[in-house]
């Protein structure tokens, strides 16, 4: 099944014989210390940085309605307790297979999670499906 939006992504997951935990990790960009003027600039008009993991979540995808929803959950969360909101751009998807009666436990998420977590730092991006704020699948591409 191709994947052309997060609701494709959703119904694929209810089709697995396996019962599935998605792992979610929202990132934002930032600019990492050693930046030049040049990628200092470009980051200030809006392009360039690196893609740094600011929260990670696991979800059944039952309890996704909505592709919307998650993103107004997420933007909650990162501006939780007063601080000022970190914006997310790109939130990387993966699945975790369970049984065919049972999906993986919290503990195993959090295991995966982490290891995803730590990828994503390593910009080893392979497995995951990244989706935009709007839902839409990219092609991130090293410049």
């Amino acid at each position: 099944m191709q994947i052309s939006n997060f609701q494709d992504l959703l119904k694929a997951a209810a089709m697995q014989s396996a019962a599935q935990r998605l792992l979610l990790v929202f990132a934002g960009a930032t600019l990492p210390a050693e930046a030049s003027a040049q990628q200092r600039a470009e980051f200030e008009a809006g392009q360039g940085g690196e893609l740094a993991p600011l929260m990670c979540v696991d979800k059944l995808p039952q309890e996704l309605s909505s592709f919307a929803a998650l993103a107004d959950e997420a933007d909650q969360l990162l501006g939780a307790n007063g601080q000022q909101l970190q914006r997310w751009q790109i939130v990387f998807v993966a699945s975790l297979s369970g049984s065919p009666a049972q999906a993986p436990s919290a503990e195993q998420a959090d295991k995966a999670l982490a290891a995803m977590v730590e990828a994503i730092k390593q910009g080893r991006l392979d497995g995951f499906i990244p989706f935009d704020r709007q839902g839409t699948p990219v092609n991130l591409q090293a410049r």
